[in-house]
């Protein structure tokens, strides 16, 4: 396994607080090479601060866009490759419309939108906007590939080191700086289950595993943590894959003996890779559950070209896996009338199970379901564009409310 990320909360203030983005490139600094000496390769640094929102308060939309260009600038010359400015947020409405803009003038920047109220509630327009916010930054590159920087939110927390969902908020973190570490651990799942003889062998294998590797994470953290006088938030164990079959978490999946990702079993077999990482013990951020990312994942992306996984085999999926929707490449006539009830569904979904759940959608320019489609991207393997099964809806579904559905009674 390797770490995707370690991720720094903090504030950064405006005008930039140079002391504290200073403490942080100390911080990243020792930090790469500690784990590194630990046996780990860390592929990013990551930088992630409060929501963007308070700012809109006393700048314009310009200013905001400047902060963000200017803070990209600063967290690469600290360490950071990638940068987190949190959710739009449904009590600020205008704050949805910042994020093409500031995705249109940086390169490394990610934002996402809150569909859901604090408490519990979906906010019918902060959805809707949402989803506008996915069709208009889809037309910033060729490719749509600038969606990759974006996420809608459903009853996400603050300190998942998984972009585009990480963000900090100092009332429920505490003041100062914090990390979090964000695990690539399909391998692990992949290499537990290649061998079992049975299910509970397999099941045991994989907790064990990830409690190893937890403790020894946990250590170097401490160490970094006291010496820097930092907060060390937690692990997010989620089983992120990369595009190899044995980083697979497609390849984990049917190494359970599911004939392919999509068909009946699937479903049981995603709850069986998200209740064993539920049996592991260890400090925990973030979703840290089953993730199944269409395009960063050479199985999933191989059973969606052939037209065996679908959105919503993805969609039910995410009701007993970890985090959702993610890069789904969808045809590039999508309108947000349409992808609208695609994040209605995953926030209901949320609110009944009380889970955090998130939504990365990629409509592509010029595309059509079952194009194929490939990124110059390293992270992303090739596929076909999914269909969209969804047309705008209607009537009382679009309204203004805040929508309250109570967590399942158990």
């Amino acid at each position: 396994m390797k770490i995707r990320s370690i991720t720094c909360f903090l504030d950064p203030g405006w005008p930039l607080n140079l002391e504290v983005l200073s403490c942080a490139g100390e911080f990243i600094t020792a930090a790469v090479p500690a784990f590194e000496t630990a046996g780990y390769e860390v592929q990013t640094c990551r930088l992630a601060t409060p929501s963007f929102t308070r700012l809109l308060k006393t700048l314009e939309v310009d200013q905001v866009v400047e902060f963000a260009v200017t803070l990209e600038s600063a967290a690469r010359a600290h360490g950071y490759s990638y940068l987190s400015l949190g959710p739009a947020l449904p009590d600020v409405p205008s704050s949805y419309a910042v994020i093409p803009p500031v995705i249109a003038a940086t390169r490394n920047v990610f934002l996402s939108g809150m569909m859901t109220i604090p408490g519990g509630g979906i906010s019918l327009p902060a959805t809707r906007l949402c989803a506008e916010v996915i069709d208009r930054i889809a037309g910033i590159e060729p490719d749509g590939f600038a969606n990759l920087r974006f996420a809608a939110l459903a009853n996400v927390p603050p300190g998942s080191p998984f972009f585009p969902a990480a963000y900090f908020d100092p009332e429920r973190m505490g003041a100062g700086i914090a990390f979090a570490l964000a695990a690539e651990a399909a391998d692990l799942a992949v290499e537990a289950f290649s061998g079992a003889s049975s299910l509970e062998q397999a099941r045991q294998a994989l907790v064990m595993a990830v409690e190893n590797h937890a403790a020894e994470l946990a250590e170097v953290a401490a160490g970094l943590a006291k010496r820097f006088e930092l907060s060390f938030g937690g692990i997010d164990f989620t089983l992120a894959p990369f595009p190899q079959e044995s980083l697979s978490i497609g390849t984990a999946m049917e190494r359970l003996g599911l004939p392919a990702v999509g068909w009946h079993g699937s479903l049981a077999a995603a709850a069986i890779l998200t209740d064993t990482l539920d049996r592991a013990e260890f400090r925990r951020a973030g979703f840290c559950g089953l993730f199944m990312p269409v395009l960063e994942d050479s199985i999933l992306a191989m059973r969606a070209a052939q037209g065996t996984l679908t959105v919503k085999d993805l969609l039910l999926y995410s009701a007993v896996c970890g985090t959702g929707l993610d890069t789904l490449p969808l045809p590039g006539d999508t309108t947000a009338g349409q992808i609208y009830p695609v994040l209605l569904d995953l926030a209901a979904l949320s609110q009944r199970l009380d889970k955090p759940l998130t939504a990365r959608l990629l409509p592509v320019p010029g595309k059509h379901a079952g194009d194929v489609i490939g990124f110059d991207f390293p992270f992303f393997a090739n596929s076909r564009i999914l269909a969209l099964e969804a047309e705008p809806l209607t009537g009382l579904l679009v309204g203004a409310e805040t929508l309250t559905l109570q967590p399942r009674l158990r």
